[in-house]
């Protein structure tokens, strides 16, 4: 029996012929495609900016250093979120500060933020966790009531909408991911969006070591190698080109899994809010009876599903750990699995998953 990856990319563009091309021309660190890919990312996500990176993780490093977030700073960001986004501001001394989640949207819950700002508070990060928006109005309008900056980790959200708008222009700055599980993948990479050419311009700057453009040589000040290549680039752009495709299939495939599982009270289904456009980067549920969602993981395994759990709660890892109380985000955790969501998936695929699902529950719940 075939084994069903939960994620898996799909190449069926012009994938080889641009990579092919950059390697026939030498030009594989610098070269054109870089610049090309950076300007239709820009234009797909509405913004006047795209700044190419290292990886989703540097994309967010880079927008901390360039915005100047330093020691004694505070970050609020959601308990639900991968790790990366809280590592980021250690890794420039600042606090991340906590917030738990929406029971139903999975996202920062706005009504928490404000308890957590004080006189440090210098931003809040928003994250569209799987593929779904937060809601970015409440966010930006406790923002601008505290003068605080919002940055988008979009990282998991590639083409959602927000009311009509791409994620990455909702905000000052937006950032994406482009690791091999993402919707486009460059095998790994990142992406920085903005309107702001200023901060723009001191990311390129950072992230190219702070090299001038007029002596070789010459740094002006500690800067990091976080560039993307022309390979990469190559590879993404023949991604780029086909985005809509690939969203409409997570979308396609999301409305087969939720057709099949309408019918079972033990699932919560993924969030689908009337202001938002999930794009179903992970198709993921919540068995809303706790104690099941560990066991369904290994019956999955053992019929050759592979899937995941929901990230663990930033509170509870080791190095942020606190004794405040976040249920949602705990809930959510432990009770929440990514179901097989890769590009290559066909309604076949997506019965013999579901028929899987099915059989577990009626013996468990």
């Amino acid at each position: 029996m075939r084994k069903i990856a939960v994620t898996q990319p799909l190449f069926s563009g012009k994938e080889v012929e641009y990579v092919t091309d950059c390697i026939k021309s030498t030009w594989v660190s610098s070269g054109k495609y870089i610049e090309l890919f950076e300007k239709k990312f820009a234009t797909f996500c509405n913004t006047s900016y795209a700044s190419t990176c290292s990886s989703g993780t540097t994309a967010l490093h880079l927008v901390f250093l360039a915005l100047k977030i330093k020691k004694n700073d505070e970050v609020i960001i959601p308990d639900l979120t991968y790790v990366s986004t809280a590592n980021v501001i250690k890794y420039v001394g600042a606090r991340p500060i906590l917030v738990d989640v929406d029971r139903n949207i999975w996202t920062i819950n706005p009504k928490k933020i404000e308890a957590k700002i004080t006189k440090n508070t210098k931003a809040i990060v928003a994250v569209h966790l799987y593929g779904h928006p937060a809601d970015m109005d409440s966010i930006n309008l406790i923002a601008k009531k505290h003068n605080l900056i919002v940055i988008e980790d979009a990282c998991e959200a590639h083409g959602a909408l927000y009311n009509g708008k791409k994620v990455g222009s909702l905000s000052k700055v937006g950032c994406f991911s482009f690791s091999g599980a993402k919707i486009i993948t460059t095998g790994e990479g990142g992406m920085i969006v903005s309107k702001d050419k200023d901060l723009m311009m001191r990311i390129e700057s950072i992230r190219s070591n702070f090299i001038a453009k007029s002596r070789h040589f010459f740094h002006s000040d500690v800067g990091y190698p976080y560039r993307f290549t022309n390979i990469q680039a190559a590879l993404g752009l023949a991604q780029l080109e086909k985005i809509t495709t690939l969203m409409n299939i997570k979308i396609k495939n999301a409305r087969i899994y939720n057709t099949l599982f309408k019918d079972e009270e033990v699932i919560q289904l993924p969030p689908q809010k009337s202001w938002a456009k999930n794009i179903f980067w992970l198709y993921s549920i919540v068995l809303k009876k706790s104690g099941l969602r560990d066991k369904l993981i290994y019956h999955l395994e053992e019929k050759g599903i592979q899937t995941r759990p929901f990230f663990v709660p930033i509170h509870k890892l080791p190095m942020y750990k606190n004794r405040e109380k976040f249920p949602n985000s705990d809930f959510l955790s432990e009770n929440g699995i990514s179901l097989p969501s890769g590009l290559t998936l066909d309604s076949r695929d997506i019965e013999r998953i579901c028929n899987e699902v099915k059989i577990f529950l009626k013996t468990h719940a």
